[in-house]
């Protein structure tokens, strides 16, 4: 890792934001999928929670190009895991969905801890995910189609949280905890090692995070000559 390249994943681990989620409830293209992860990176959404059958998961996986590596994507089974766990973080979940009690999604305050849920292609969210919101929101159109596409409507509201964050100085300053940034810095930066690491049941060796190095250069050739002798 070059000190540029540790530069550059520092300062974007600085602008995560912990308590701005997106749930995509059986959201199940993969390139829908795909560009709701870009924008999740490009918003600082860390956290994506993904409803979706797991041979859809594994196909995104094995096509979304490398744009998963930037966003940690949680799979749950079902919606009201999803929402669980974001409601016991407490946040509040903003669904997607044209309701009469649905409110135009710039009078939604997404400073606040906030899960946004979007619903399938074409179903849009399920009534497990609407009866368990705490509101949902519309995105207002003057043309002749009736939605926007499930990845642009993403952004639209995700560029909105973003507007109001970083007004609030959300993105000012660090958000992360030390534990989630260190590890998040290695797994970025050496994503090499990280995944020997983890095959093998290794703790990450210590990294400077200025320059990007090992602070014990020999570590990776000496481990993988344990490995090689059976250690």
């Amino acid at each position: 890792m070059t000190p540029n390249r540790a530069r550059r994943i520092r300062e974007t681990l600085d602008r995560r934001q912990p308590d701005l989620r997106v749930i995509t409830d059986s959201v199940h293209k993969g390139h829908n999928l795909s560009a709701i992860v870009r924008s999740c990176d490009a918003f600082g959404v860390l956290w994506m929670h993904s409803v979706v059958a797991a041979d859809d998961f594994r196909t995104f996986r094995s096509t979304a190009m490398g744009s998963q590596r930037w966003v940690e994507i949680l799979r749950h089974p079902g919606v009201d895991e999803a929402i669980g766990q974001v409601r016991a973080e407490g946040m509040q979940v903003v669904v997607a969905h044209l309701s009469d009690d649905a409110v135009d999604y710039r009078q939604v305050d997404f400073t606040r801890p906030t899960a946004i849920l979007m619903g399938a292609e074409k179903q849009g969210p399920s009534e497990t995910a609407i009866a368990m919101a705490d509101r949902a929101v519309t995105i207002p159109m003057v043309g002749m189609v009736e939605s926007f596409n499930v990845s642009v409507a993403t952004a639209i509201l995700l560029a909105e949280a973003f507007r109001q964050r970083e007004a609030a100085g959300l993105y000012a300053s660090p958000r992360l905890d030390d534990a989630t940034r260190a590890r998040l810095f290695f797994e970025w930066g050496e994503p090499t090692l990280a995944d020997f690491c983890r095959r093998h049941g290794l703790p990450y060796p210590e990294i400077d995070q200025q320059t990007g190095d090992l602070l014990d250069p020999g570590w990776f050739a000496r481990k993988q000559a344990e490995m090689a002798a059976g250690g």
